[in-house]
């Protein structure tokens, strides 16, 4: 007798008369009764999320999901510009630019802070921050940004709201005296940045370190979406290129 094959899966399922996720009837108990922030957090966590975690979790989408022509946005619509019946294509390759410089740093500075946290006895947070800018093997996650010099406009509002909904927790917390503390240990002020309050936010609310990145992937791809949008309209992809193209300089290699 065959052995019956079994892949069990809390997810989803489905039949000829039903679909069934997280436990619940798609149709008749999710859709237009459970926000896609929501749900999306439901799905990783395992749980449905307060109103208060709601709040917290929807504001890092949206802090994440554009900040204009990034090196993301530019290869989305670059790659669009090149294959346009390819909209899928275009998206992955705006996605797959998420890394240490852009979009990563969310994940990095959750696992920087989390890391800091579990592994020392120091309990004064501003004890704490001091070791970690002291000992930390290059850049610091979270800190500095290639255009907001002085602050970033994203991090004094999540930490807020955070506040409020009453989910300002360790990560929070360190993140914000390494802010204090940087400066006389680096010589320099830098702004902790709206990628790394986010990924301090995310792992305060309990969400695993090592699935941060796919949080601000999953933001970023609405903004992606808008940006292939205007794309459409403005074919704007095919400029960048004939601006490089007419602006390449050769350069001989060496013998």
């Amino acid at each position: 007798m065959a052995e019956e094959l079994s892949f069990p899966t809390g997810i989803g399922t489905s039949d000829a008369d039903q679909i069934r996720l997280l436990g619940q009837d798609l149709a008749a108990d999710l859709m237009g009764k459970v926000g896609f922030g929501e749900l999306a957090f439901w799905l990783v966590a395992g749980r449905r999320p307060s109103p208060g975690e709601t709040r917290v979790f929807e504001a890092v989408l949206v802090a994440l999901a554009d900040h204009g022509f990034t090196p993301t946005a530019i290869a989305a619509r670059v790659t669009y510009a090149s294959a346009p019946e390819s909209l899928q294509g275009a998206l992955a390759a705006g996605l797959l630019g998420g890394g240490s410089r852009f979009l990563g740093v969310t994940e990095d500075t959750g696992r920087f802070l989390h890391d800091t946290l579990n592994n020392s006895d120091i309990s004064d947070v501003e004890d704490l921050a001091t070791h970690a800018v002291a000992t930390a093997k290059g850049r610091i996650p979270g800190l500095g940004h290639p255009v907001h010099k002085v602050q970033d406009p994203r991090t004094p509002v999540l930490i807020a709201i955070a506040k409020e909904e009453g989910f300002y927790g360790p990560h929070l917390r360190l993140f914000e005296a390494i802010g204090r503390v940087h400066p006389a240990i680096l010589g320099k002020t830098l702004p902790l940045n709206g990628a790394g309050v986010c990924g301090a936010a995310l792992a305060d609310l309990g969400l695993p370190v090592d699935m941060l990145r796919g949080f601000a992937l999953l933001a970023r791809a609405a903004g992606l979406l808008g940006h292939l949008a205007e794309e459409r309209r403005t074919g704007l992809g095919l400029e960048i290129y004939r601006t490089v193209d007419r602006n390449a300089a050769y350069v001989a290699g060496k013998d």
